[in-house]
């Protein structure tokens, strides 16, 4: 059977037929024809003739849109994680909004906190303007409150607590009663709005970290590397590394595959593919931004790369193209997620029921030094040597 993938209306039907153990394929939202009118039967036959086409009679598609792909049911752990983390994304996505208000609001009643508090959206800052929401209020503050509200915080001295107050006194901040009445009130709802996304986004955050770390896939990512919450996306968007034939795919759909341009001998550039999901290429550009800060072997294949291939800029004091190294380093960190992820599948599609799954094969650091030193050995076993044995001549 042929779906499209129409939002999340498609999902319910894909694991009823799933449950049933029927094959179910998928395909992006096919476009009509100009001047057909819609009907269902329609739309059926016409998927039914799609799905004929590429699995009976092999046809070639030239769009990737079009190309029909078995549909593999996600891992527990990847089931699980989806809509957490889905729901995680937005979440900071909303407490990003709210935190870009309070500092424009800040900006407008108290521009100086900024002297005492470099973000002013932290917690003892916010509970600062939640107690003392104007200058005023803070300036005519008992020290022994302020004392109270700053709490254990040891970064916020007695001395700063001063200064604070100073400003605070002489601050140019809107004296305007009627407008500053108005901003005090959206200061207050904010605030709460940010605790309460934060309380949420923590409570998500701890359910993730135990998921990942009791699943097979979460052990071999963090194994790389990789942090719990990152690990916990990326097992999320894959859902099952069976769904993709190759490494090749995978780096696809997180969007860091390269992209080659060349028309004869003038014109040869390369970039990224403009594809791929857009969390996924931020989540890995900050995994990889991660370990080449670290002591591992990703960050020695950074540094030598880019003594190699980024030449020094003596104006900026900096050597240019490290983004096309960082690009390097998370298209061969995505092979060795593939490599690792898909034969720990082959490995528990192996295990008959009843029977304890084998450990996980993990990511280990002194093979891939051996790798970078020049003795690779691949994971997949080598297929035998074909040989050609000579008969022996009858007529000799």
């Amino acid at each position: 059977m042929l779906l499209e993938k129409t939002g999340h209306y498609h999902l319910p039907l894909l694991q009823y037929l799933q449950d049933l153990e029927l094959p179910v394929y998928l395909v992006h939202i096919q476009a009509r024809p100009a001047g057909m009118m819609k009907t269902d039967k329609r739309d059926a036959l016409g998927l039914a003739n799609h799905l004929y086409n590429q699995l009976e009679l092999g046809m070639q598609v030239a769009d990737k849109a079009q190309l029909v792909r078995r549909a593999v049911p996600p891992t527990p752990a990847a089931a699980q994680l989806k809509g957490l983390i889905r729901h995680r994304y937005e979440l900071v996505r909303e407490s990003t909004q709210r935190k870009n208000k309070l500092i424009a609001i800040c900006d407008e009643i108290f521009p100086e906190i900024t002297l005492i508090f470099k973000d002013p959206n932290l917690p003892t800052a916010l509970a600062m303007r939640e107690h003392f929401p104007t200058p005023h209020a803070l300036a005519i503050a008992s020290f022994a409150d302020l004392q109270e509200i700053r709490g254990k915080t040891r970064r916020l001295s007695n001395a700063k607590l001063l200064q604070l107050q100073q400003l605070a006194a002489t601050s140019i901040g809107i004296k305007e009663l009627v407008r500053q009445r108005s901003l005090v009130l959206e200061q207050s709802q904010l605030i709460q709005e940010l605790q309460l996304l934060r309380g949420h986004i923590k409570q998500l955050e701890n359910e993730i970290q135990t998921i990942v770390q009791q699943a097979r896939e979460g052990q071999i990512l963090c194994s790389m590397g990789v942090v719990l919450i990152q690990a916990g996306t990326i097992i999320a968007s894959i859902g099952s590394i069976l769904n993709f034939p190759n490494a090749g795919t995978l780096k696809s759909y997180f969007g860091w595959a390269p992209v080659r341009d060349q028309t004869g001998s003038s014109y040869d550039r390369s970039k990224l593919t403009p594809g791929g999901t857009r969390m996924m290429r931020h989540m890995m550009f900050l995994v990889v931004s991660r370990v080449i800060q670290r002591e591992t072997e990703w960050a020695k294949l950074y540094d030598r790369l880019v003594q190699n291939n980024c030449p020094y800029n003596e104006r900026t004091g900096e050597r240019t193209g490290k983004k096309w190294v960082m690009g390097r380093v998370a298209g061969q960190m995505i092979e060795t997620m593939y490599a690792l992820l898909k034969t720990d599948a082959e490995a528990l599609s192996k295990v008959r029921p009843g029977q304890d799954p084998p450990p996980p094969a993990l990511y280990d650091p002194e093979i891939h030094r051996r790798h970078r030193e020049g003795h690779y050995r691949s994971s997949k076993s080598s297929p035998r040597p074909n040989i050609i044995v000579l008969q022996p001549n009858p007529q000799q």
